[in-house]
């Protein structure tokens, strides 16, 4: 049986690639919705629609469980989808606690789509553990179409998120949380720009774990030799030329994994 992981883009590829990391054996259903990329910029009821699309692939396929790597899908659907289906359902959310725990008093800026700062998933998790208002929200659409293109190191990008920071005193941070998994293609960027006092933290590796957890507690983990098989939008990537882009991501996934 199959691990499906889904996002609307090639954002959760980096979920697929700590999975990788962390559950070689397993055999992988990788879904980018790049049709209908980007997620965030979209209402809610549309990405329920979207993410409904996606799970009833999932269920087509064969997964013992699915992966929502995608934090405004989550936001938006998990709840909803575990209603509808039967299969667990593991969705990732912005590390804002393990980030206020790691912060030391200091302030945390989460940066996130439009729609996962409005969402009030992610609101609701800030005032839960926010106890002395450290956080703030940032949205930063257009990371996502920088990503989509392949755009990850460019003076555009650099000059756009050098912007986005601008009214902020960097020197009053210790964290920034990566609540979308696009961001993590710009580690090196945001290295760039961020004083190095400011820690970069992602919710992959915690996503992951909870994964471990769920197929440990169903006696559903594999120790074989895994697979991963690619889609965009239901159809399957099996072309030379796609494969290699892919193989070029899995490579600046780990580059960015290690800084």
């Amino acid at each position: 049986m199959n691990i499906g992981i889904f996002d609307s883009g090639i954002g959760g590829m980096t979920l697929l690639h700590q999975a990788l990391v962390m559950l070689p054996n397993e055999s992988y259903i990788f879904y980018a919705d790049t049709d209908n990329a980007p997620y965030g910029t979209k209402s809610r009821e549309q990405v329920i629609v979207l993410v409904d699309r996606v799970m009833q692939f999932m269920t087509e396929h064969d997964c013992k469980a699915v992966v929502i790597a995608c934090n405004t899908a989550t936001a938006a659907a998990a709840e909803i989808m575990r209603q509808k289906y039967l299969m667990p359902i593991i969705g990732i959310e912005p590390a804002v606690k393990p980030a206020i725990k790691e912060s030391h008093g200091r302030r945390v800026i989460v940066a996130a789509t439009p729609l996962t700062v409005r969402e009030e998933k992610l609101q609701n998790l800030v005032r839960r553990v926010d106890d002395t208002h450290l956080v703030d929200l940032l949205a930063l659409p257009r990371l996502v179409e920088f990503a989509e293109r392949g755009e990850f190191v460019s003076d555009e990008v650099e000059q756009y998120l050098r912007t986005a920071f601008l009214p902020y005193a960097l020197e009053d941070y210790a964290e920034l949380v990566l609540g979308c998994t696009h961001f993590n293609y710009f580690k090196d960027t945001l290295r760039k720009i961020l004083p190095e006092n400011v820690h970069m933290i992602d919710g992959s590796e915690g996503t992951v774990r909870q994964l471990i957890h769920v197929l440990e507690s169903n006696k559903q983990l594999e120790n074989s030799i895994g697979k991963v098989r690619y889609f965009s939008s239901g159809r399957e990537l099996k072309g030379e030329q796609e494969l290699a882009y892919i193989r070029q991501l899995h490579e600046r996934l780990e580059k960015m994994r290690k800084l």
